[in-house]
């Protein structure tokens, strides 16, 4: 693809934190590109800023790219809620009840 074609929304040395990003993206539907996935090698022949791992969406995608990715950073965390068939309340990471079985709503 041709950079016109996509914007970069995320660049770390960490290529880790890179492909948590992308994957995160992902999940809620955004197709990414990854980016210097295994340049890391090179820096030092090239600036370093040129070797960081990036992630790049559509221009369309970018505003609700950047809105997930500043959240996750930000460690905004899933509200807990009640279980609406047994009334139990859980934490935020769970997607279903551990007492009755029943689906997050």
């Amino acid at each position: 693809m041709r950079d016109i074609d996509f914007v970069r929304v995320f660049a770390h040395s960490n290529p880790l934190l890179v492909s948590h990003v992308a994957n995160l993206l992902e999940s809620a539907g955004i197709p990414v590109e990854r980016r210097n996935m295994t340049l890391g090698g090179a820096s030092g022949e090239l600036p370093p800023v040129e070797c960081e791992p990036e992630v790049w969406v559509a221009p369309h995608n970018r505003a609700q790219a950047e809105d997930l990715i500043r959240a996750s950073r930000q460690g905004e965390a899933r509200p807990d809620w009640v279980c609406p068939g047994c009334g139990e309340v859980l934490e935020g990471v769970f997607d279903g009840c551990w007492r009755c079985g029943r689906d997050r709503p």
